[in-house]
């Protein structure tokens, strides 16, 4: 049985490995964003499909059984061709997605914005240091809202824009301790990230309820309608493991 999965996450890479461990042929998607991903064991391609046609001919071409979108919960292009090119190739699909920061005690006093832009101009009359941690491709949403401020910029990869003279650019990937981000949060004054979840970079937003610091965070969009919806990696191995035989 092959499996596509569209992936980039912690869950989507201990995924794989537990299918590869179930005797699956396991094929890994990486969008090719990153400089050096963590790989997941099985195959792996990096890179897109041509849009939603070009990802429907490759799950026939390729005779794969069934896909599973645990990509980040931001990358929402990806999500909606999967959700478009599955059905048109008649190939089962689910979404696993872990869940969101919002059950959070704190999470009732943050500023949830709808998108990059919202949150920009809100974070803008909020704090003079903002921290930001949206990701080296939002980075352009919070440029002209936030030129004047002396933003702390926290990505992976380096930026593809150039940045403000006043901001400062810190290059590193997660996990992050209590420590480590204490230490880096010294002299910030309003947090601004988006709902990715997990516990990987968990820690700033327990700075930020320490020091009644602002959190300004952008809201997820929420899987494609239709599509089954899991949130952990046992949900989706049990999903793969109850499909009936081709």
């Amino acid at each position: 049985m092959r499996i596509l999965v569209l992936g980039g996450t912690g869950e989507a890479r201990a995924l794989a490995a537990s299918l590869v461990d179930d005797g699956a042929v396991v094929v890994t998607s990486l969008a090719g964003r990153v400089a050096r991903p963590r790989l997941p064991v099985g195959q792996v391609r990096v890179g897109g499909f041509g849009g939603i046609a070009g990802l429907a001919a490759y799950l026939a071409e390729t005779r794969v059984r069934a896909v599973v979108d645990a990509t980040h919960p931001f990358a929402e292009k990806i999500s909606a061709n999967a959700a478009a090119a599955c059905p048109a190739a008649g190939v089962p699909l689910l979404r696993l997605e872990r869940p969101g920061w919002a059950a959070r005690p704190e999470a009732s006093a943050w500023y949830w914005a709808g998108d990059h832009s919202e949150a920009a101009r809100v974070a803008a009359g909020l704090g003079d240091r903002p921290f930001l941690t949206v990701g080296r491709q939002s980075l352009a949403h919070f440029v002209e809202p936030l030129r004047r401020h002396a933003c702390l910029v926290r990505v992976v990869d380096e930026p593809d824009i150039v940045l403000p003279v006043s901001w400062k650019l810190l290059r590193s990937r997660g996990p992050y301790t209590l420590a480590h981000e204490r230490e880096v949060m010294a002299g910030t004054d309003v947090l601004v990230t988006k709902d990715s979840g997990g516990d990987h970079t968990v820690a700033k937003l327990e700075v930020a309820a320490e020091r009644a610091m602002p959190v300004v965070i952008v809201r997820r969009a929420g899987p494609p309608a239709g599509v089954p919806l899991v949130r952990d990696v046992d949900a989706a191995l049990a999903w793969v493991r109850a499909l009936p035989a081709p």
